[in-house]
Parts: C-alpha cells; sequence; structure tokens
C-alpha cells in the first residue's frame, strides 16, 4: 500500500497533471487488454505468469445437464476422456459474461498495483515538458 500513499502525495503535488497521466495509462492499458482479448489470448495464464492468480470456478458441467436412464436412451454418445481440449477461458468469458470491453476493464482493475508506479514514474517529466512549452501555468 506505499505506492497508494505516493500516489496520493503525487495528486496532491500535479493535480491534474497527475490525473491526465494516470488517466491515459488506464486508457492505454485497457486498449491493449481488449485488442488482446478480441484476439484470444489466453490472459488467465498471462496472469499467472506474472504472479497475479486467477478466479478458479470450478463448475461441473456434467451435473448442469439432465441424468439421463441409460437403459431408455441407448443412442447417446458415449464421452471418451482422450479427446481433452484445452479451455481458453478468456475466450469463454468474453463470450458468455459481457464481452472482451467488460473483461478488460477487469483486467485493467486488477493490474492497478503495476499502473501505480508507471504513473509515478511519468508524471514528473510529463509535467516538467508541459511547463515548458507553456501549456500549464504553474512551474514544477
Amino acid at each position: 500500500m506505499a505506492s497508494t500513499g505516493k500516489f496520493r502525495e503525487l495528486l496532491k503535488k500535479y493535480g491534474k497533471v497527475g490525473l491526465g497521466v494516470h488517466f491515459s495509462v488506464s486508457a492505454a492499458s485497457i486498449t491493449g487488454l481488449y485488442i488482446a482479448i478480441r484476439n484470444n489470448v489466453d490472459v488467465d495464464s498471462l496472469l499467472q505468469k506474472v504472479g497475479m492468480g486467477s478466479v478458479d470456478v470450478s463448475t461441473d458441467q456434467q451435473s448442469e445437464l439432465p441424468q439421463h436412464d441409460t437403459e431408455i436412451i441407448t443412442d447417446l454418445p458415449s464421452q471418451s476422456s482422450n479427446s481433452t481440449k484445452t479451455r481458453n477461458r478468456t475466450a469463454e468469458l468474453a463470450a458468455s459474461s459481457g464481452g472482451a470491453f467488460a473483461l478488460a476493464i477487469l483486467c485493467n482493475k486488477a493490474l492497478f498495483p503495476i499502473r501505480v508506479p508507471i504513473t509515478i514514474a511519468l508524471t514528473p517529466p510529463i509535467a516538467r515538458f508541459l511547463a515548458k512549452r507553456n501549456i500549464i501555468r504553474t512551474s514544477v
């Protein structure tokens, strides 16, 4: 939580410039995540590589199906265990729960601890640049 305190100090010191940088970093993050999700990149495995856990949703799809009596219905195809396919949970979530944009926003929220140091690092040089160009009034 130390970065959150630094972020608050940054917003007090730089004001609108810090807020603008943070929103710009967030917009770039959401855009990149949206493009990645729309191109079927497995975001779940990427988050695990970074060290961030994923949501463990364990649903048994067979329990949702109605149980049939095998003596009465004999023409049902049997499920073979050697036809297991790797699931792309990102594609499933993007298709089922509100779309790729909602999933990109949720991933962006999860990446807040990564975005804050980027904002802290980018704000002072951008504020100096804007002050040199006389775009902002306060000299930093």
